[in-house]
């Protein structure tokens, strides 16, 4: 097929969350691919500016590159279904419940899905004592990447002093402990398993920086957990609503087998570099980054 008779694309990246870093380097690596793939790339920062720049650009498809707030909670979604063009990952619904972790653990529960306890609080509530008995996690509610995750252990002298730029309102949930397991979903098939092995808590500089995490793809883990993290994973999508890529992430305890396996979370715009987690699954699979790339626009779509 020659270039001429592919769709024309803008790469939306960058953007004003705390994940603007992140989503640069996966647009870049995604407009590279869909560029050696024969498609015609418009790379785009996203702004205030950002109808009129897509306006300009009349793009048949938008690769959605954006993460965390704005790009990742239906926001953008919602400008793209107004401006009727085409786009890759969850709709408005899906994405604004995958990003608020507490309505999505609820959507999780209706499921029959396992996830721990949690409670929202007010960010100066948290300061003054515990909401919960440690050990438990301070996360903010609807960012995604680890961003702002406070760990209180079992033997904190007291409750964390959260930063000023956390949000005021924060979900307080009890830790879960063991290993660190997550599992794309393409369409509708659950692709693998991987385990993050890092020497430490898994947060931001794990996940980005290199020598953070170690990956081990196919996950060596009993059948019966491999095969739950793929049930689950695909129900969680379906549950949300999601469509195209998604990536949902858990904790094992091993000492507990099946009932030690908690899902923390589903990521509707997961990392895309060739090296993040879904690329790598797919590559595993057979599938190229190139390759995955392509299919996401070729999945892309309005009404969502």
């Amino acid at each position: 097929m020659s270039s001429r008779t592919l769709p024309k694309v803008v790469v939306l990246m960058g953007g004003p969350s705390a994940e603007r870093d992140v989503s640069l380097s996966s647009g870049r690596e995604c407009a590279a691919a869909l560029r050696d793939y024969g498609y015609h790339v418009i790379e785009v920062d996203a702004g205030p500016d950002l109808a009129q720049r897509l306006t300009d650009a009349a793009p048949d498809v938008v690769f959605n590159a954006l993460h965390g707030r704005w790009g990742e909670d239906g926001c953008v979604q919602g400008l793209l279904e107004w401006l009727r063009i085409p786009y890759t990952h969850s709709g408005v619904l899906a994405s604004a419940l995958a990003m608020d972790k507490d309505r999505s653990k609820q959507v999780f529960r209706d499921a029959g899905l396992p996830v721990v306890q949690s409670v929202l609080a007010l960010r100066d509530e948290v300061r003054r004592a515990h909401v919960m008995a440690p050990p438990y996690v301070v996360k903010p509610n609807n960012e995604g990447s680890s961003v702002g995750v406070y760990l209180v252990n079992e033997a904190a002298n007291g409750p964390p002093q959260l930063s000023d730029d956390m949000p005021e309102m924060v979900m307080v949930e009890a830790f879960a402990p063991g290993r660190e397991l997550t599992t794309t979903v393409m369409g509708d098939r659950a692709l693998t398993v991987t385990d993050i092995l890092t020497d430490g808590w898994y947060d931001y500089d794990a996940k980005y920086k290199p020598g953070g995490s170690r990956h081990v793809v196919p996950a060596e883990i009993p059948p019966q957990i491999f095969e739950a993290c793929l049930d689950y994973s695909l129900r969680a999508h379906r549950a949300l609503g999601c469509r195209g890529l998604s990536r949902t992430d858990f904790r094992w305890d091993e000492s507990r087998g099946l009932d030690g396996l908690i899902l923390l979370e589903t990521n509707t715009q997961p990392g895309m570099t060739p090296t993040s987690l879904s690329p790598e699954q797919g590559q595993v699979l057979g599938i190229s980054f190139p390759e995955l790339c392509s299919w996401m626009v070729e999945d892309a779509s309005c009404h969502r």
